[in-house]
């Protein structure tokens, strides 16, 4: 194997090894933003259970994006090195990837819960004997005069 042939491989490499490290540091933000969307929507924030889910979705971007780059790298990689020189980085992405899948997962759960008891919430106060004759008071009270003139 020639000089150059060497440097590039070394090249490719090195380039692969940083792209998964990087990879790697996005799927730990990743899993850190989801368990901080957890709490937020334990506690119920609308505000930040929308910031979290923007937060995520380009975060699934970027880690997808970073993907499309590593897939070729790695191709090239194998073809001129043993697969067991960066299985301990795949196996940390893997392993983190599991990591986001389930937090995730349980994140979609945890809103699909909270949608149901606010939709019943809902439909308690629709069926509520005292909302509905509230609502007949305001709509049949509508047109009339809300201030009355005692003085004369």
């Amino acid at each position: 194997m020639s000089e150059g042939e060497l440097a590039r491989h070394a090249a490719i490499a090195w380039r692969l090894k940083d792209l998964l490290n990087q990879q790697i540091e996005q799927f730990r933000s990743y899993v850190t933003a989801l368990e901080k969307q957890q709490t937020a929507i334990e506690s119920g924030s609308e505000e930040h259970i929308l910031a979290y889910i923007e937060i995520e979705e380009r975060m699934v971007s970027g880690i997808f994006s970073m993907q499309r780059v590593i897939d070729p790298l790695e191709d090239m990689y194998r073809a001129i090195v043993p697969p067991d020189d960066i299985s301990t980085l795949k196996s940390a992405l893997e392993d983190l990837k599991n990591q986001a899948i389930s937090q995730s997962t349980y994140n979609k759960n945890l809103i699909a819960s909270l949608m149901a008891d606010i939709s019943g919430e809902i439909e308690s106060l629709r069926n509520d004997p005292l909302a509905i004759a509230a609502r007949r008071f305001m709509h049949h009270n509508a047109g009339t005069a809300s201030l009355i003139d005692i003085e004369g």
